[in-house]
């Protein structure tokens, strides 16, 4: 019986994740669901995203947390379309979440829909939100073996982000094992390594973000 349950809601959620793709095509709108740990740095690599494109391409935001608006505020100070999704607990957003909040945003044609998950490098990597783009961020203080430990999440990323790279020299980080455990579960996601603090590599990340919403992901 609960296996039936299980089954019946992960159903749901992916029929309502293929109506959320079919209208982000439509509009041609690129969704991005960033997944990450709590503290890896979403809501930073979200704001400097914002800060080199806000005047070429329409963006909007929305805010997953289990409480509080503190990061959405954030994003509101900039004049950029955010919404909130308190979760009350849960540890991710589904796809019932994001139909019924992306008509508030009012995006345009051409895009970026950027959706912070809940921080969770195990729930998120479960449940289609109809995105284009599988966003997953680490970050140097939480060391390198998170490939190894979180299998699922990498090896469906469409995209990996290292953040805080300015803090190599003072952390006991082995990039060539981090990389190493994400090549042998996903051969193809680019690595992009930043840092949103000394803006290191931020200028190749941002083109890539270009380049996949001219391209329509």
């Amino acid at each position: 019986m609960e296996i039936k349950v299980l089954k019946n809601i992960m159903h749901a959620n992916q029929k309502l994740a293929d109506e959320n793709r079919a209208l982000f095509k439509e509009r041609k709108i690129t969704a991005v669901n960033i997944m990450a740990s709590p503290g890896a740095g979403k809501t930073s690599v979200i704001l400097k995203v914002i800060e080199h494109l806000k005047n070429e391409i329409g963006i909007g935001v929305i805010e997953g947390d289990i409480a509080s608006n503190i990061d959405a505020e954030k994003i509101d100070k900039l004049g950029i379309p955010v919404v909130q999704i308190n979760t009350g607990g849960g540890c991710h957003l589904d796809a019932n979440m994001i139909k019924t909040v992306v008509p508030d945003l009012g995006l345009t044609e051409n895009a970026v829909l950027f959706i912070e998950n809940v921080g969770n490098l195990v729930c998120p990597s479960s449940f289609d939100l109809g995105e284009n783009i599988k966003m997953v961020i680490a970050s140097v203080p939480e060391g390198h073996d998170k490939p190894y430990k979180y299998i699922s999440m990498f090896e469906g990323a469409d995209v990996i982000v290292l953040n805080k790279v300015d803090l190599l020299p003072f952390i006991d980080f082995d990039k060539e094992s981090f990389k190493k455990g994400i090549r042998a579960l996903n051969e193809m996601a680019p690595i992009f390594e930043i840092s949103c603090r000394t803006g290191e590599g931020i200028s190749e990340f941002i083109g890539w973000i270009k380049e996949k919403s001219k391209a329509g992901s």
